[in-house]
């Protein structure tokens, strides 16, 4: 979840609030116009502004027009804590208008895939593309395609599986197959659990035997990095990541907002 706050520089707008029922329209709450500034206050605010220091990193010719408040929290860790993530948000805008009325505010929640890996915050920052949390993984892939030049690449946000530098060739069930692996690692997975998440309810269930068939074909693919899918005897397959492994995560932003 990310909050992008930017003061205006025309009149007010409007700060939205949280409907009164559930489903219900947000209400439009209009906030008068300060009163107009007199010699006195402009002389005071020249003051704060010669005083005040540069905010940081703000190079010369150019100004600060507001900020970005990135807040790593999913909605199990907001319910454990007896909130949600739209409770959040409004409180966030609440405590907004009130210390800068003329700020404006907007919202929008970052989706990542389920079972990705790394710090809320980071995750966040990565599918509302930061620049600097994407500059940062852009020096982590180079790394690692410097540290595992003759590896295993598994890019989830390319679709795509590279073996020492060549494309693997999967099909799109058998990259699906090998993501809803990868983004649960190191737990075994069932047959049944791949069957109900890997294929449309509309489709005709393949038996097990067909994901048995369809784990083989992968492997195959996967060539002498093919033990990174392990079987698990009775039970299922896992996903095993080896020191010559790297994941590139995906990286979505929300269609989302508040």
């Amino acid at each position: 979840m990310s909050l992008a706050f930017a003061p205006a520089r025309t009149a007010p707008a409007p700060v939205r609030t949280a409907p009164s029922q559930p489903g219900a329209p947000l209400r439009s709450v209009s906030i008068s116009p300060r009163p107009a500034s007199t010699p006195s206050t402009d002389a005071a605010a020249e003051a704060v502004r010669s005083d005040a220091p540069r905010v940081r990193a703000v190079p010369e010719g150019t100004e600060a027009r507001g900020f970005v408040l990135y807040v790593g929290i999913d909605e199990t860790k907001a319910t454990q804590d007896g909130t949600t993530l739209h409770r959040i948000v409004e409180a966030l805008r609440a405590l907004t208008a009130e210390v800068a009325p003329s700020a404006e505010t907007y919202a929008a929640v970052a989706l990542a895939p389920e079972g990705a890996g790394g710090r809320d915050v980071d995750v966040v920052r990565l599918a509302l593309q930061d620049p600097a949390a994407l500059a940062k993984q852009r020096r982590d892939n180079n790394d690692d395609a410097d540290r595992h030049p003759n590896g295993v690449i598994i890019d989830i946000s390319r679709k795509r599986v590279l073996l020492d530098g060549e494309a693997a060739g999967l099909t799109y069930k058998e990259f699906e197959l090998l993501q809803f692996l990868v983004l649960r690692e190191g737990r075994t997975i069932d047959r049944q659990e791949l069957i109900e998440n890997l294929w449309d309810a509309d489709d005709e269930a393949p038996s097990e035997r067909t994901i048995d068939v369809h784990v083989r074909r992968l492997r195959s693919k996967l060539a002498h990095y093919q033990d990174i899918v392990r079987t698990v005897r009775g039970i299922g397959y896992r996903f095993d990541r080896h020191a010559d492994v790297s994941i590139r995560q995906a990286s979505t932003p929300s269609p989302d907002l508040y």
